[in-house]
């Protein structure tokens, strides 16, 4: 009788946990029995599972060919492939973003960046987070990352610039908290889709050289990375403001 191989058990263990966290992570946000904060930890066990599983996979197959004389192979192969869809849409996803640098903090104006009011008064924003711009490091990896994004010059007053802001964001189905016409400010609170976490986004409008120009600032509460999605959003402000 073949004896069991425990790391093609294992593998399978690992794999099949990996799936379930990896899945529950955002669907406890979304239904909301996790916060964002702990369903994302939640799914990132999840990828580390997988990844566990991904390298004891191959191991079990190993130990378990024929001339080795133990059992499991199809265990360690199952944990081998789920590891592998794990793994490989955590690679894909950070693909299709561009491997985006470790920053959170974005902005189209890396030389004076929008300064945030109302959100360094919100409550979510009191303890432990610091609104003030990062500097250097995080201009520099943006430059490198994000090397389109700019101040956006608008053909029109200032006037009509907030109003087409102020459409545009509320087009992007953010939380506008604060909309100051006259000095051209406007504040807003942004949901991501999938992990729900709240970014704060400012939004900055003033005359330059007879034109009018739109800088917009976009940060993550939580987290040093972002996974590119401040730039996204940027990006995506920018298309809505410009159409």
């Amino acid at each position: 009788m073949e004896t069991p191989s425990r790391v093609a058990t294992l593998a399978a263990l690992f794999g099949v946990l990996g799936a379930l966290f990896f899945a529950l992570g955002p669907l406890t946000i979304q239904i909301g029995l996790l916060s964002a904060f702990f369903g994302f930890r939640l799914f990132g066990i999840g990828v580390l599972c997988g990844l566990l599983a991904l390298l004891l996979g191959p191991v079990g197959m190993w130990l378990t060919r024929a001339a080795a004389g133990r059992s499991g192979r199809g265990r360690a192969l199952s944990g081998a492939l789920l590891g592998l869809a794990l793994v490989a849409f955590v690679v894909v996803t950070s693909a299709r973003a561009g491997f985006p640098p470790a920053i959170n903090d974005i902005t189209t104006d890396l030389d004076d960046p929008p300064v945030f009011s109302a959100a360094a008064r919100a409550e979510a924003n009191r303890v432990g987070r610091d609104l003030v711009y990062p500097g250097a490091e995080f201009a520099r990896a943006q430059r490198a990352a994000y090397p389109d994004l700019a101040p956006i010059a608008l053909g029109q007053s200032a006037a009509e610039a907030f109003e087409r802001a102020e459409r545009a964001a509320a087009e992007l189905g953010w939380q506008i908290t604060v909309r100051d016409p006259e000095s051209g400010a406007l504040e807003a609170v942004a949901v991501t889709r999938t992990f729900r976490f709240e970014d704060d986004v400012v939004v900055r409008i003033r005359s330059s050289d007879g034109d009018v120009v739109v800088d917009v600032r976009s940060k993550s509460r939580d987290g040093r990375g972002d996974l590119g999605a401040n730039a996204a959003r940027i990006r995506a402000f920018r298309e809505a403001l410009q159409r």
